[in-house]
């Protein structure tokens, strides 16, 4: 299962801000994985609970950011694990900027776009994707697919066009892209996190800037990672779905 993964993310290719693939060893025999978008003691407690050898999630439990010593947080979530035998596996960057299964394609499909060319760059790679629509996507359509796909509302400062016919989208924490989004002459910027900044922005470049939430646009991917491992593998899959409203 590693190296179906490893093959399909090609998680060399990014300088990512911690490992992906596989970070804690569990059962060797694998019938059941759960997926969810954030490793944390909750989707490891209902992983066992559901009888799971695997959890596989976008945000893993290693981070360059984070102290190198276990702090008291981080033993619970390691006794979790072991006591349950589970392993972990964890792709960020990969799942944001597959042209398949990532965040942001299968939200360019559902959003009724065609996903077009390479968007938002992060340490040298593009995560994102413009999504493109020749006759367009009027406002209030897409306001209400995305309360549709990511289950919230919006956070939508409205300043750009009505079709919107071209979108940067860049899941989770990108409010950055929004003046890539300028140079190249989109309609707008789809992103989880807002930033203080983006609503002067927004206004002042003539953009929509659409803030769905982090944990909601980091749902996609992951999920339709696993429905390809049970496909693939005739194992279980089960997204643990742990809302966050950030």
């Amino acid at each position: 299962m590693v190296d179906r993964l490893e093959a399909l993310l090609d998680p060399g290719a990014y300088d990512d801000l911690g490992p992906n693939g596989l970070q804690v060893p569990g059962a060797a025999e694998v019938h059941t994985v759960v997926t969810g978008v954030t490793a944390q003691l909750e989707l490891f407690e209902r992983a066992s609970d559901i009888g799971a050898q695997v959890v596989l999630c976008h945000h893993g439990l290693l981070w360059d950011f984070l102290p190198r010593t276990i702090d008291p947080k981080a033993k619970r979530r390691l006794q979790a694990l072991f006591e349950a035998d589970l392993s972990l596996m964890a792709y960020h960057l990969p799942l944001d900027a597959h042209p398949e299964l990532g965040n942001n394609a299968l939200a360019c499909e559902a959003l009724g776009f065609e996903r077009a060319e390479p968007f938002g760059l992060f340490k040298g790679r593009h995560v994102g994707f413009v999504g493109r629509s020749e006759e367009g996507v009027p406002v209030a359509t897409l306001l209400e697919r995305c309360r549709t796909l990511f289950g919230q509302e919006p956070l939508h400062f409205n300043a750009g066009p009505d079709p919107v016919r071209a979108l940067g989208i860049v899941s989770g924490a990108a409010a950055s892209t929004l003046g890539e989004a300028v140079e190249q002459g989109l309609d707008g910027l789809l992103t989880g996190e807002p930033a203080e900044h983006v609503m002067a922005d927004a206004r002042e470049t003539g953009l929509h800037f659409l803030g769905c939430g982090h944990y909601a646009t980091e749902t996609l991917g992951v999920r339709a990672l696993g429905d390809l491992l049970a496909a693939e593998f005739g194992i279980d899959h089960h997204f643990v779905d742990i809302p966050n409203p950030v």
